[in-house]
């Protein structure tokens, strides 16, 4: 069985972003892998583009991704204020491997950042996953309401 590794990226994920780095800064395609994982595993982030791959990756000054071999098989990031707020975003594991801890070591993966270490407060959203968050300590936001703003 291969190993499952851990990809802890520098803030704003250039060698993912430009070169397509993985594991052992190796070419793997990795944009293209994190544009197949979203398609094929993230319902809310369908069909984004290259370029808006590439943007996303350059605001997150955390970014952390799930290698089995050369297959991309899980991603988070996150953004911070690094003193009082920070929110995860975009956390998925390719859906043949969830239930074997893989999103937990994504999540833990972006927690133990030092970047988010002395936060107040971690904020994420969630469709149909709050039971798996809870077992990680997060809890609904109790009288706090999310708001929306679409834009065209």
């Amino acid at each position: 069985m291969v190993a499952i590794q851990l990809l802890r990226h520098a803030p704003g994920a250039p060698g993912l972003r430009w070169l397509g780095l993985g594991p052992g800064l190796r070419p793997t395609r990795g944009l293209l892998k994190l544009r197949r994982l979203f398609d094929h595993h993230a319902f809310w982030a369908q069909d984004r583009s290259y370029a808006k791959l590439r943007r996303l990756l350059a605001g997150s000054p955390v970014v952390v991704s799930l290698w089995r071999g050369k297959r991309l098989v899980g991603f988070g990031r996150a953004s911070s204020d690094g003193a009082c707020r920070a929110v995860l975003w975009d956390v998925v594991v390719a859906g043949d491997l969830q239930g074997r801890g893989l999103g937990r070591q994504v999540v833990e993966g972006l927690l133990s950042d030092p970047r988010l270490q002395q936060v107040e407060r971690v904020y994420l959203m969630t469709t149909n996953s709050a039971g798996f968050y809870s077992q990680l300590g997060f809890a609904p936001a109790g009288s706090q309401h999310l708001l929306v703003k679409q834009r065209p």
